[in-house]
């Protein structure tokens, strides 16, 4: 495997643009950065890139050879493609946030339609369908809509749980089909992890900025910041870690392990059906509620919509946009795929 060697300007904001688009995604319950990943064609480097942080990696750095240690990681590709990322956790996840308060329905549509597309766009790398990739496929779906059926689990700040939080929680961006906000809704962590630290963090990068350093003395502060500092060490733990187990599979079973994600993600698709309704815990006919005072989420209720209602067609129609972006995507990861 060959990583690109260079990138016009060009390359280098699509790239940027996908790192916005997979951190968007990451942050959306049922939604799988992988899948952008996987469809806009740099999955395979991704994952390459992760496994370049190996021991070989770590003598060069400790040896001082940081242009070779660049170069062997990949360092370019990963920069770009996490400040898009990043940028996009703490400024378009916002606007994605808005969008799903006022316009819920309409979001779980269009991310519906991008995954529906994803589903025909994976299957064409099935290279042979045999009795074991149709197994894999069924045990992939069997896994899929299991994980979405499981109730969440009460939010647990302590920092161990939180860094196998961080561990599962990235798994999205290197498993597609794997939604790792959602598992994170399971384990009961995501308003605290996704929500409530990134939120502190960013009130905390804005005094540090501003040279305002009072932080320190807030205990609920340091709280936090120890929570995303261990989620954030879980992340990158995961990424590296899964990144190799990945590298090797995939390297020996590929064709097994697209059958795996194809039926992974087809059966994930009860995660995004637009038309559901929350249900909320309860004891005792009354509402539990988060140390934010809002109420905790027990699962989703998913029914048919009316035809009848005008939504229902607005609905569709962003199904269908969805589908059409991620074809556009698809032919453009297609002619621009890196040669690997």
């Amino acid at each position: 495997m060959r990583l690109q060697k260079t990138r016009t300007l060009t390359d280098r904001i699509f790239l940027f643009i996908k790192g916005l688009a997979m951190g968007g995604a990451n942050k959306v319950p049922g939604v799988s950065g992988g899948v952008v990943a996987f469809v806009t064609g740099f999955y395979e480097e991704l994952i390459f890139s992760f496994k370049r942080i190996n021991g070989k990696a770590f003598r060069l750095l400790l040896n001082g050879r940081i242009k070779s240690f660049f170069r062997y990681i990949n360092f370019k590709f990963l920069a770009i493609l996490f400040s898009g990322s990043l940028f996009s956790y703490f400024s378009v996840s916002l606007f994605l946030d808005f969008l799903l308060k006022n316009y819920e329905l309409y979001v779980w549509s269009f991310f519906f339609g991008l995954i529906v597309g994803s589903i025909y766009y994976i299957a064409k790398g099935c290279k042979k369908l045999d009795t074991i990739s149709i197994i894999a496929i069924i045990i992939g779906i069997g896994i899929g809509i299991s994980i979405s059926l499981l109730p969440p689990a009460k939010e647990n700040a302590n920092l161990g749980f939180v860094f196998i939080c961080g561990i599962i929680g990235v798994s999205g961006m290197t498993i597609p089909g794997l939604s790792g906000s959602f598992i994170l809704i399971l384990l009961g962590n995501y308003v605290l992890l996704l929500v409530d630290s990134v939120n502190m963090l960013s009130k905390t990068l804005i005094d540090v900025v501003s040279g305002n350093f009072d932080f320190i003395y807030d205990e609920e502060r340091i709280k936090y910041l120890k929570i995303i500092g261990s989620f954030s060490a879980g992340s990158a733990f995961g990424l590296v870690v899964t990144s190799h187990i990945l590298g090797f599979v995939i390297k020996r079973w590929g064709n097994i392990v697209t059958a795996v994600i194809l039926g992974f993600i087809t059966g994930s698709l009860g995660n995004v059906w637009p038309w559901k309704e929350k249900v909320y815990k309860m004891l005792n006919n009354e509402f539990l509620l988060d140390s934010d005072g809002n109420k905790m989420l027990r699962n989703y209720k998913r029914y048919i919509p009316s035809i009848n209602e005008p939504e229902t067609w607005y609905a569709t129609a962003f199904v269908i946009l969805g589908i059409a972006i991620l074809v556009s995507i698809e032919y453009y990861g297609r002619e621009n795929k890196s040669t690997l």
